[in-house]
């Protein structure tokens, strides 16, 4: 999905925050630190100690963070990733203002390296996830770096758009008690868990089809609507996240583990939420057939 490129994103309030991290000794690393990568993915836990070895120099302090740099137009979100994730956030806001009462904005860190956050470390080993205490989002943009490398997605721009309004979808079940009335209850594949996270890839859907009409002050359309290909890209990125998908790597498929649901299911409540709207996207009101 293509940001215009007049469109003004200065607005954002996205900050840059973290530590680089610099990993030196004998830890493991390639497929070994990508193992520990899925398994924080699939599990919600933290594997980082079995990386072993000398974590390295942590560096240049994190604070309160610091502004996305050079990040005032579309055409800046077009060319520079960190950008555009910090420009999501005014079309998000601009999309969920209008859907939800008293919506109130969440906060939209950009990891750099790793930063510590009040539902643990937030690095590039734990992917992009929302924090409830804080009502904050945490995204390292090197996760994408991984669905391409290790999952086989384009991650292209439509894709990239989809995990941040994904995570959105998680602040929206945070103020409308969504994740208090259906609070975790284990894994399995019709967990509440499982249909968290559906919901949250239906709720990115309904975004992403109507995205293209929230304006800066200017009435200025933030994006473009989207091509067959960027939509296809989307699909694909929600698939290769899919519990099945990654579990596979590992050579076995446990349903009764799931955490996020199966590539189908996955690709089939964005798709729902796509073309029939937020209205369709109770996942807690369908038996675990209907999943």
């Amino acid at each position: 999905m293509t940001f215009n490129n007049n469109a003004d994103v200065g607005g954002n309030t996205a900050k840059r925050r973290g530590r680089t991290t610099a990993v030196a000794g004998g830890g493991v690393v390639g497929l070994g630190a990508i193992v520990v990568i899925i398994l924080n993915l699939v599990t919600g836990g933290d594997f980082a100690s079995l990386l072993g070895g000398d974590a390295g120099t942590q560096t240049a302090q994190q604070g309160a963070g610091t502004e996305v740099a050079n990040c005032e137009t579309g055409a800046d979100a077009n060319a520079n990733i960190d950008c555009r994730i910090a420009a999501a956030q005014l079309v998000l806001d601009g999309y969920w203002e209008q859907q939800v009462q008293n919506y109130r904005s969440p906060q939209l860190v950009i990891v750099d390296g790793q930063t510590s956050t009040a539902c643990g470390t937030a690095s590039n080993a734990t992917g992009p996830f929302y924090c409830p205490p804080e009502e904050t989002v945490y995204i390292d943009p090197t996760f994408f770096d991984l669905l391409r490398s290790q999952f086989g997605a384009e991650a292209g721009n439509l894709a990239q758009l989809y995990v941040v309004g994904h995570e959105w979808g998680h602040h929206i079940q945070q103020i409308m008690g969504i994740m208090d009335q259906y609070p975790s209850n284990g894994t399995g594949p019709a967990s509440n868990g499982v249909r968290t996270e559906l919901q949250a890839d239906c709720f990115a859907g309904a975004w992403i089809a109507d995205a293209a009409t929230v304006t800066d002050g200017n009435g200025v359309a933030y994006l473009q609507q989207p091509t067959e290909a960027q939509l296809r890209d989307a699909l694909n990125a929600a698939a290769s996240v899919g519990d099945d998908h990654i579990q596979q790597q590992s050579g076995s498929v446990n349903p009764e583990s799931w955490t996020h649901g199966s590539s189908e299911q996955r690709q089939r409540w964005f798709a729902t939420g796509y073309k029939s709207g937020l209205g369709a996207c109770d996942t807690f009101a369908v038996s675990g057939s209907q999943l």
